[in-house]
């Protein structure tokens, strides 16, 4: 069992220590206040763990404080785990992101596009063109969720079932046969919209490799990096490790809600949301995208493979807030904010509202697990606890004010 540690002096690494003390004590308080279970947060500069805190408790019941090896369920960061897994088979020439989706779904060979009503008087028209893999990758396939209710294809999601995104006791290519069978909400590459995308992205994965999804990622991703927890479900021996999951309460505080992944390899593998991992896992994998594909003398991707995932890849080089909308749990603005591959990535830092590094990337989980690399300052960062909040919080803006405060080199 690997697990994260400190490795050198935050002043040796051009972090203010005072800076990273004040953060510590800011996100205890939202412990002690019974706004979060307990916390993990790591900065590490240059490869280098520079800082390491914890703090609260796993399991508020069983009294089970957060430690280093900690479990975490990272609902979304696992997107550029699925997109990483995706661009190694693009490399091979098994796949290509021009492809169209239907070459390996069939079921996606004639999508059709919203035009106007809705519930049984929706109307549609055929796509101009296919939907590529490409889009899938950056959230401009025309796909949705059925929980944002604020569109009528949405209700069409959920009265399929897809409330959660996945037909009760479905497995991802049954799942997969569902989503093909509803309009998009727009012309495929024309629009942005988080979606149910990477679940269809993990299919086309399964399809070409001729694995299932969770294989190929312990084969080719967690077992070259040494991410020895990493997976789509927790094993006996590690569930004692497995925080607890949270969610807000109305008026105030959290309790315990159901979280996915449980004991037991699931019937459906997500690959929008379904891993779990621990801190030494995901600084393992934010370390290979950091140092551009590849970690202690293994390459998984080249050099470029990895600067064309984390470049914006959005129609006419807008930010998300051209797009009038804005992913559930991502950044608390989008002003100056661009999309890659299943990534965030910072194209204007001056129109951020929180301070960002020019080409910093990254994305969050709903759980308020939060990651990013700064290439310009070789800064690398995650937050992690377990708790669903049922509004907007200013974790993530509060986490990235005070990392950047603590830059002093």
């Amino acid at each position: 069992m690997a697990q994260l540690r400190q490795e050198v002096d935050p002043g040796e690494a051009g972090l203010d220590p005072r800076v990273l003390d004040d953060m510590d004590r800011h996100f205890a308080r939202l412990v002690d206040e019974g706004r979060l279970p307990g916390f993990l947060v790591s900065v590490a500069r240059a490869g280098r763990v520079a800082h390491l805190a914890t703090h609260g408790l796993r399991d508020i019941a069983a009294g089970l404080p957060v430690e280093p090896d900690t479990l975490w369920r990272v609902y979304s960061m696992t997107k550029p785990v699925t997109a990483v897994a995706a661009l190694l088979l693009v490399e091979e020439g098994r796949l290509s992101l021009d492809d169209p989706v239907a070459d390996h779904l069939p079921a996606f060979a004639e999508p059709r596009v919203y035009v106007g009503g809705s519930g049984a008087d929706v109307r549609t028209r055929p796509a101009d063109g296919p939907i590529l893999v490409r889009h899938l990758m950056t959230h401009t396939s025309g796909l949705t969720f059925g929980f944002y209710h604020t569109h009528p294809v949405d209700a069409l999601y959920r009265a399929a079932g897809l409330e959660s995104s996945v037909p009760p006791g479905a497995d991802l290519a049954e799942t997969i046969e569902v989503y093909a069978s509803l309009p998009l909400q727009f012309e495929p590459g024309t629009e942005w919209n988080y979606s149910v995308a990477s679940n269809v992205l993990g299919r086309i994965i399964e399809v070409v490799s001729g694995q299932p999804l969770d294989v190929f990622c312990a084969e080719r991703v967690f077992g070259p990096l040494g991410m020895a927890d990493a997976g789509f479900h927790v094993t006996d021996e590690q569930a004692p490790r497995l925080s607890e999951m949270y969610g807000e309460k109305e008026g105030g505080g959290i309790e315990p809600i159901p979280g996915l992944p449980l004991r037991g390899r699931p019937r459906f593998l997500s690959g929008s949301g379904g891993m779990v991992a621990s801190a030494h896992d995901y600084h393992r994998f934010m370390e290979l995208l950091r140092r551009r594909g590849e970690l202690d003398g293994v390459r998984l991707l080249a050099p470029g493979t990895v600067d064309l995932m984390t470049r914006n890849h959005l129609p006419g080089g807008a930010d998300l807030r051209a797009f009038g909308s804005r992913p559930a749990h991502d950044e608390p603005g989008n002003d100056g904010v661009g999309f890659g591959l299943n990534c965030s990535v910072v194209i204007d830092p001056s129109r951020t509202l929180v301070p960002s590094g020019l080409g910093a990337y990254g994305w969050s989980g709903v759980a308020t697990t939060t990651f990013w690399v700064d290439p310009g300052r070789d800064l690398t960062v995650q937050f992690m606890t377990q708790v669903r909040p049922r509004s907007s919080h200013t974790v993530f803006r509060d986490l990235k004010r005070l990392v950047h405060e603590a830059l002093s080199g």
